[in-house]
């Protein structure tokens, strides 16, 4: 037996990426920083990355192409070196989380940009027509890393809901009117249909593309799941449309963020058999005091709603909202308060609680780091 580590999916992009494709002339301190990593992170390549950021500024879309290629791989082995068992390259290929599926989904037209959190913002779209794909987005990104990794890859996918719930309806409230009888049942309709258009048309084909390609283990994310108290029920709906007769077929994890879980139970549950893992975010809410009884663990209580489930516990071990790196023997404690709860180690996948994107790469090795070492002195104190 043994517990599994994984990252939960983006990454800060290092500077020479981030400049290079806005048009920035890099600086000492960028060249100087993509050595530093490199070498860190053994990339004995690396001195082709160097000589194409001398450069500086104009790059080639070939060039252009190179610095992405290093970003992902250099994302991968940062991965790979903190020891995690899944690695994934933090969104490297990726504008962010909504944009980037959004623009390869037709009948969506974008309004503007929208904070999401902290300083992060994304390009809001409304939907003006029937949503359908314009091809399966993620299967390059995913070759790419394929090749690139030594660990096996875990590719999130953003879900059907938060795609519905962050972006305006301009077509299916189309013909319903201010003032009419019956509204708020035509509102969940048009809802509903919205809803089940992206899972069907456009979500489900991105996962089996990506199943036939050769992935094995697919997250999808759901930040907006619990964002209307009252439509729990088409979250579970949209998630089961999404994977249809996927199931069975690859791991399939849903990663949750910041939020009051307790209003997925009991509805969730009908997702035994067809989701793998259920990951929320834990640490945000813990105290930093070691030890393993529930007043330590306060973060810790949806736990119990587990217990007698057959979901795997996508456990979130580490704030990614702070600086603060969390000390093994913290990590340690969270993990065996999981395991006192859930009593089988092989339900217990250990990862951060959200991606680490709003970290630097710094804080964010150390952070896994620690956490990794934490998920082997728990292994080593529960005798695993």
């Amino acid at each position: 037996m043994k517990i599994l580590t994984h990252e939960i999916g983006s990454l800060a992009k290092p500077s020479f990426r981030v400049k290079a494709f806005r048009k920035i002339k890099l600086t000492d301190s960028d060249i100087e920083e993509a050595e530093k990593w490199g070498h860190f992170l053994e990339i004995d390549e690396r001195k082709e990355l160097i000589d194409i950021l001398s450069k500086r500024e104009n790059f080639t879309e070939e060039e252009k192409e190179k610095i992405l290629h290093f970003s992902s791989l250099y994302a991968i082995r940062l991965l790979e070196k903190a020891g995690l068992d899944l690695v994934y390259d933090g969104e490297q290929h990726r504008v962010e989380m909504y944009e980037y599926p959004v623009k390869h989904i037709r009948g969506f037209e974008f309004k503007g940009h929208v904070r999401s959190f902290d300083n992060k913002y994304y390009r809001k779209a409304s939907c003006v027509s029937i949503p359908t794909l314009v091809s399966p987005y993620h299967d390059e990104e995913f070759e790419r890393i394929k090749n690139l990794a030594k660990k096996p890859v875990k590719i999130p996918v953003t879900g059907a809901y938060t795609i519905v719930d962050w972006s305006y309806d301009e077509y299916f409230l189309r013909n319903i009117k201010p003032g009419e009888g019956d509204i708020r049942e035509k509102r969940k309709k048009a809802r509903k249909d919205f809803l089940l258009s992206i899972a069907k048309n456009c979500i489900y084909p991105v996962l089996k593309s990506l199943y036939e390609k050769g992935a094995k283990y697919l997250q999808i994310d759901e930040p907006a799941a619990t964002t209307k108290r009252d439509e729990i029920d088409l979250f579970v709906l949209t998630m089961k449309e999404s994977i249809g007769d996927l199931k069975g077929k690859v791991f399939f994890g849903t990663h949750i963020c910041f939020s009051d879980y307790s209003l997925l139970f009991p509805k969730i549950l009908e997702l035994e058999g067809i989701l793998n893992e259920v990951h929320f975010e834990y640490a945000n809410r813990d105290t930093r005091e070691i030890g393993i009884n529930p007043e330590k663990r306060k973060g810790y209580e949806i736990l119990k709603e587990f217990k007698n489930t057959k979901f795997i516990v996508g456990l979130g071990t580490i704030d990614v909202h702070t600086d603060f790196v969390e000390p093994p023997e913290l990590i340690r404690d969270r993990i065996l308060y999981a395991l006192d709860i859930i009593k089988d180690p092989d339900r217990i996948y250990v990862a951060p609680d959200c991606g680490l994107r709003t970290r630097s790469w710094d804080i964010a090795f150390k952070k896994l780091r620690n956490m990794v070492e934490g998920k082997y002195l728990a292994e080593k104190e529960a005798r695993i």
